[in-house]
Formats: structure tokens, sequence, C-alpha cells
């Protein structure tokens, strides 16, 4: 079939028309089919449902240093819970804080922290005058979200297929004393699906920051969540890559099981240098006795080790495989000749990024919705909601089922060709 550009005025007008016949009959009878988060499945939930038997009425709850994890304290995680986390993110026992089940909490209050205490004896960031923040996009809105409700100016960065451009970082970071972080997800990014290659990595490692509680927040939500056992992409480990290049304090590192085990019992971790662990348990004293050891005992001992842990990812990435490759091949299908949208094909995570022409993702993402099928927000991968080229839809395959999702990927390149054609007459 030609591309859209190709026609003439007149065979894009028969289009249009045969379009809408087509879509008439999706939004005469709405579906209801929800891509607007990155949920796991029932089919995946169910994969973690034994480990409700891990530990019943008669399990001794002790941690293997003796602590009875039925009673207060331990600050930071039992020792057999850093062990299993520092394992899975390749790092040492002495760089993790084990917290509880949300890693955007972690991340919320490690802004808070800085914004009221500053870091590591720095001025409070809400004594200064301004604060700017760097922001990948397109990026994952509930990030944007946090800076936003600080009051911070946010700077877009684009996400280039090797991560973000490191020469606008650079240019910014080493030179303005009021950009103070960086969101990151450098594996596996949400949305696009693209890794950061080893240059990237070093080169984030080695930045020379203007202000000295400058800090890269690496939300590595995806360290362990590949698709394919034959192609699975792997980063340098961030926090002796700082310490190489003489920066052991400027990045925190978040992680957790919400998409391994279940989202909302989960564990959430961070790791960072033990000079920001010092200064975070400072403020933790402070705010909590103690984390839910009994969920972080469960864990280690239904998970084992890291290679417990890879073994369970591989029965996910068997459920979420054929799901990403419908979506992919019905984009290929329906529209991959028309020269009418890009999008990702990733190795691992949970989405694919979509871009329309410009101007049209909106128009996309209303039309999906009257026929029934739930997107996120066109412009919620960017700063404030706004996509300065109105083009980028994030598709997250996960939650629907085989059929429903090649149903709703059908009625979203459907919209996708109708939008197109309908802005190509006007």
């Amino acid at each position: 079939m030609k591309k859209y550009t190709e026609m003439t005025q007149e065979e894009l007008r028969s289009e249009y028309e045969a379009l809408q016949k087509e879509y008439l009959k999706y939004s005469s009878e709405p579906l209801s089919l929800n891509m607007a988060r990155g949920k796991p499945s029932p089919a995946q939930l169910d994969l973690s449902m034994p480990m409700m038997d891990v530990l019943d009425s008669k399990t001794v709850l002790n941690a293997e240093d003796g602590t009875d994890c039925r009673n207060y304290g331990v600050l930071d995680g039992i020792p057999e819970a850093k062990a299993l986390f520092a394992d899975m993110l390749g790092v040492t026992s002495e760089n993790i804080i084990v917290y509880g089940n949300s890693s955007l909490n972690i991340m919320y209050d490690s802004v808070s922290r800085s914004y009221t205490h500053g870091v590591m004896g720095s001025t409070p960031w809400c004594k200064l005058p301004k604060i700017k923040w760097l922001c990948v996009v397109p990026g994952y809105d509930r990030h944007f979200k946090i800076t936003e409700h600080f009051g911070f100016e946010m700077i877009n960065i684009p996400m280039l297929p090797t991560g973000p451009d490191m020469d606008m970082v650079e240019a910014l970071v080493n030179n303005d004393a009021s950009v103070k972080g960086i969101w990151c997800v450098p594996k596996y990014s949400n949305p696009s699906g693209n890794s950061y290659s080893e240059e990237t990595v070093k080169r984030l490692a080695a930045l020379k920051p203007a202000a000295e509680d400058f800090r890269i927040y690496w939300d590595n939500a995806y360290a362990v969540h590949h698709l394919y056992e034959d192609k699975q992409d792997s980063l340098p480990e961030i926090l002796s890559e700082c310490a190489a290049a003489g920066n052991p304090d400027m990045v925190y590192e978040f992680a957790s099981t919400s998409k391994i085990s279940l989202p909302g019992s989960g564990v959430a971790v961070m790791a960072s240098s033990v000079g920001n662990i010092a200064d975070i348990k400072k403020s933790m004293t402070v705010q909590t006795i103690g984390h839910d050891k009994v969920n972080q005992l469960r864990h280690v001992r239904f998970f084992k080790n890291a290679d417990g842990i890879a073994a369970h990812m591989k029965k996910h990435a068997d459920i979420l495989r054929p799901k990403f490759e419908i979506v992919d091949t019905v984009l290929r299908e329906e529209i991959g000749e028309l020269g009418i949208g890009t999008w990702t094909k990733p190795n691992g995570g949970y989405f694919v990024s979509f871009d329309s022409m410009p101007g049209c993702a909106k128009d996309i993402f209303n039309a999906a919705k009257k026929a029934g099928v739930t997107l996120t927000n066109a412009g919620a991968a960017f700063p404030y909601g706004i996509d300065p080229e109105d083009k980028n839809i994030r598709i997250a395959p996960s939650y629907p089922s085989d059929e429903e999702m090649k149903t709703a990927m059908h009625v979203f390149t459907l919209g996708v060709k109708l939008v197109s054609a309908e802005h190509m007459l006007h």
C-alpha cells in the first residue's frame, strides 16, 4: 500500500471514508480494554502465590542474625534481604537500605528530605531561590509529578537510542548549580524500552556537577525484566562507575519487586554510597522504627538468591513476550508501510513507545478511548503533561490477554490511520 504522504487528495479521502466506516463498528459498541498502566496481569500475579505458603503460624520468624522479624527494630533491612538485593543489583550489602513496598515512595522521600534538610550538610533546597531538574523524555510520568509537586523547573532532555542526550546533560549539570538532579530509567526505559549504552553510563558517572548536592536518581525498575533469553540488555554498575570517576556519592539507585512478586506487597530498596546511606538513615530514625521484616523474610525464603529471581522472571517473560510481539506484529502489518508512525521494539521492560505524525497523539488517544481502548494520556511521558510535538503515546501490553491485545492493537492502529488521514486532509 502507498504511504499516506504519497497519496493524492482523492486517494486519501477515499481511504479516510473507508476507515470511518470501520471505526464506527467499534465506537458504536465500545470495548473495555485497558492499556493505560504497566500492571502485571492476573497470570503474572499467580506466579508469586506460592510465596504465601513460605511462612505460616509454625514458622520461626527469625532472621539469620537472630532478629525476631515480628518485633520492632532493624532500620535498614534484615541481613539476608540486603544480601539478596545487593546480589540482584551487583552491589554490596553496605550499599543497601531495604524499605517497604514502594520505590516511588523512596524517591519522593529522597526529594522531600533534600528539600527540607539538604543533602549531606548542604543548604536545604527550600532555602534556595530556584531548583532545576533534568527530565529524560519521553519518560515516566510519576517521576515528573514528584518534581512538579515540589515546584522545580523541569528541563526536557531528549531520549536517544543510547540514553539521554549527554551533550545537553553535561552542559547543564556541569555549569548550573541550580540543577540538582536527573531522572533516569536506565534499563528498558519507561516508555521507550531503550537501555543506556556503556558510554552514556560512564559519561553520567564522570559528570562534574556545579552543585555539590547534585544526584542522579537511577530508577532501575526493570533491572531483571528481560523478554528474551538470547537478547538481554546489560548496564555497567552505576555505583562502582561513579566511585571510579571520583563521584562516589552522586547516585541514588532505586529498585523493587513490584513487577517481580506482588506489586501491592513487594519490597523496595535503595542502593547508594556508604556516605549517602549514613546521611539518609539520620532522617529514617525519625520516620520509622523499621519496615516490614516478615515480608522481607518471605521474599528471601521464596527467591533465595539472584538466580532464583532470574528463574522466576523467565516465567514472567513467557507471559509477557507474546503480548509485546502482538504489538509489533499488528503495528507492522497495519501501518508499517504507511509512513504515519514509528515505534520501539524493546528486549525487556513493560512498555512500547509509539510516535505518530506530529500533532496527532491526542486525537489518536481520544479515538481509541471512544472505541473502548484506554491508553495513558497523550503527553503523560513529558513534564507538565505537555508533549511539544503531540506525537508520543505509551503502549502498555502487560494487563490484557493475548486476544484482547490483538483487538486493542487493531483499534489503536485504526485510530492512527483515521487521525493521520484526517490531519493530512485538513
